[in-house]
């Protein structure tokens, strides 16, 4: 099989090769609109144990042609792009993020439209070939991409697995054997079952233990009080929605945006990596650490400060869930993962061509939502106001429509005004 990543740059590429190593890939094709970047992490790859042979494409196209599966993991205007998107909110006083709140929007209105050109050169080139998109917004862009490419679009994210992970290893369950009840949209999602071999559901057992909530990372963020009042465990995003006033505060307080560290530490690595490209491997190793360990530091500082888990530093979770999402659609071996998927009849109040992010399943023929129990008032409120979001940004960013944008970032629930909206795009449209 054959395998394109586009953002082949980019800095988590080395993860995905690292995956391969023994699997079914036999080529691997990297794509980059930065030679410098991408020339790095070629030296990255050559300190990792064999994996499938790496060709660089200097075109898209070329990339493309043959691909059986296309991995696509861009950053439209760089980590550059990504301070603006959080400090232009954060100068209005709302939350800036890179996924989440009007900066997710800002982000998502500057990739729909490069997106889209993808998936076209796809359906042009590669018509065969399955895309797995995890270029964030994840749900966003997974969206507009299905407009061109339907069902041969998926998105992936490592936030529910890592979730569904944890919960069982606080449960006291190796969480290779648990199956579960997961729904919402990226980034907006609950864990509402968790089934061990003999059925029984760990999850009333798990909220009603404070200890073992203490003992991973959504219980240290939301709370066992909150926990056992929603019945749920939700996505580490949904911090910045249920504690929007001290995730906010926290982030104001801080020296700088995630956006900035990860401008100053990429662009650090970067450079030091291609002066010294015999260095690269253990560079980029200690760099990846670093990010790890920072990662919702915000969320962190919010909640009385505390550390990750060693476990949880490893990097992985998006890589694993794209091989065994590649190996059971090239097997036709059934598995099932939690995905970004079109709709059909999964949420019914959902139109069937909306993407969420569900438990599906997987052959050869792709993957397909299962049916899960009726979400409740709170949580399909909050999906349909985002998913109201999501679709004003694609159509903002499709038609170059300012209302449809004005649309986006005043109904998004972290942003309290229709003039804040109105300020943040006239910023962004004079180059603030």
């Amino acid at each position: 099989m054959r395998l394109t990543i586009l953002g082949g740059g980019g800095f988590r590429v080395p993860l995905v090769y690292g995956a391969l190593v023994g699997s079914e890939i036999t080529e691997l094709t990297l794509y980059d609109t930065d030679p410098m970047r991408l020339g790095v992490i070629r030296s990255v790859l050559d300190g990792l144990p064999p994996g499938p042979r790496v060709r660089v494409a200097e075109e898209l196209d070329d990339a493309l042609r043959g691909a059986d599966f296309v991995f696509s993991a861009i950053r439209v205007g760089g980590t550059a792009g990504r301070v603006q998107d959080e400090r232009l909110p954060l100068a209005e006083g709302v939350l800036g993020q890179e996924t989440v709140g009007a900066g997710g929007v800002l982000y998502g209105l500057r990739t729909v439209p490069v997106a889209l050109h993808i998936a076209e050169r796809v359906a042009a080139v590669a018509p065969d070939a399955w895309v797995i998109n995890f270029t964030n917004p994840a749900g966003t862009v997974t969206e507009a991409m299905a407009s061109v490419l339907g069902d041969r679009v998926i998105g992936i994210c490592d936030s529910p697995v890592g979730l569904v992970r944890r919960a069982a290893r606080a449960a006291g369950t190796d969480p290779d054997t648990v199956s579960y009840d997961y729904v919402g949209l990226n980034h907006l999602g609950w864990l509402r079952s968790l089934t061990a071999p003999d059925g029984r559901d760990l999850l009333p057992g798990l909220l009603a233990d404070s200890t073992a909530l203490g003992s991973f990372e959504e219980g240290k963020l939301f709370g066992a009080e909150w926990l056992r009042a929603l019945g749920s465990l939700p996505n580490e995003y949904l911090h910045y929605y249920y504690f929007r006033r001290e995730t906010l505060a926290a982030v104001r307080a801080a020296d700088e945006t995630r956006g900035e560290f990860l401008d100053h530490q990429q662009g650090e690595f970067f450079a030091r990596a291609a002066e010294h490209p015999d260095r690269a491997h253990a560079l980029w190793e200690s760099t990846r650490l670093e990010r790890e360990e920072t990662y919702m530091a915000d969320s962190r500082a919010a909640t009385g400060g505390w550390q990750r888990d060693s476990c949880d530093l490893d990097g992985g979770g998006y890589d694993r869930v794209a091989l065994a999402l590649m190996r059971a659609i090239a097997s036709g071996a059934g598995t099932r993962l939690i995905l970004n998927v079109r709709n059909g009849s999964t949420v019914p109040a959902l139109p069937a061509d909306a993407i969420v992010e569900t438990v599906c399943e997987v052959d050869a023929r792709g993957a397909r939502p299962l049916p899960c129990a009726p979400l409740g008032e709170a949580e399909l409120g909050l999906m349909l106001q985002l998913k109201a979001v999501e679709r004003a940004t694609v159509e903002a960013a499709v038609f170059k429509d300012r209302d449809a944008a004005l649309r986006a970032l005043a109904l998004h629930p972290l942003v309290d005004s229709p003039s804040v909206a109105s300020r943040i795009l006239g910023a962004v449209a004079s180059g603030a």
